[in-house]
């Protein structure tokens, strides 16, 4: 669970532990069930927008017929 926590990818995984990427993905599956949810906030105070909503923003799309 660590190594997917710290980014790497099933198949990786399970080349490094010597087991199926399906096996990695079944472990991960059951320790994401087994852990508490995580917790809402009430009252948002602060929302930030990345800058794929940006690009997106600006980009032109209006036709010319």
């Amino acid at each position: 669970m660590e190594m997917y926590v710290d980014g790497m990818n099933l198949r990786k995984i399970g080349r490094q532990l010597k087991v199926h990427h399906r096996t990695v993905a079944l472990w991960v599956l059951d320790r994401a069930e087994a852990s508490p949810n995580a917790p809402i906030p009430q009252d948002v105070k602060e929302a930030e927008m990345d800058e794929l909503f940006t690009f997106i923003g600006a980009k032109k799309t209006k036709s010319t017929f």
